[in-house]
């Protein structure tokens, strides 16, 4: 069997609320749901049951302190020139990036192949299309976004299905931080 795999941290409720606050004002895009609201660590993609419980037990192998993160700013991301993702963004954290990169370590120790891309921490708030209306009012309105600190006391490793309607998250394992 297979399974579509990603390890995120997921922010506290009032924190959710605050950024389902902020999506609206633009025409033809993919607000995320409130389940879908999460900062991704690593997206790891298909993998069989014997390497998905590999990464599980590697997982389950880190150790790390809890720590303090907070919302800050949005932005979008591009690809061939148009806006395609609208996220908000995490102030800088040491312990986030060696947390990542645990992560990291742990999904290589599993057995998958390193990842190439550069982490960019942040919550998807929207997909955009090409039809998406402008992103420039929303961006210069939700500019100054902050979130009070929130602890970050563990980290989940995720099951993505896809359909029709979009992904659907579902934790598998939570891993609690010291």
């Amino acid at each position: 069997m297979s399974h579509r795999l990603f390890v995120a941290i997921k922010p506290p409720p009032d924190v959710i609320d605050m950024l389902i606050d902020t999506m609206e004002g633009i025409d033809n895009v993919r607000w995320q749901g409130e389940d879908q609201l999460h900062l991704t660590l690593r997206f790891i993609g298909e993998v069989d049951t014997p390497q998905a419980n590999d990464l599980a037990d590697a997982l389950g192998n880190i150790r790390a302190q809890s720590f303090d993160l907070s919302i800050r700013g949005v932005g979008h991301f591009e690809r061939k020139g148009r806006p395609h993702t609208l996220w908000a963004g995490v102030e800088q954290s040491p312990a986030l990036i060696r947390l990542q990169q645990s992560v990291e370590g742990a999904c290589r120790s599993a057995g998958l192949a390193p990842e190439t891309r550069l982490f960019a921490p942040h919550v998807t708030l929207a997909r955009l299309s090409g039809r998406a209306g402008d992103i420039a009012p929303f961006l210069a309105r939700h500019g100054a976004l902050r979130s009070e600190p929130f602890r970050v006391e563990r980290f989940i490793l995720f099951e993505s299905t896809l359909s029709a309607k979009g992904a659907h998250y579902d934790p598998v394992v939570a891993f609690p931080l010291s």
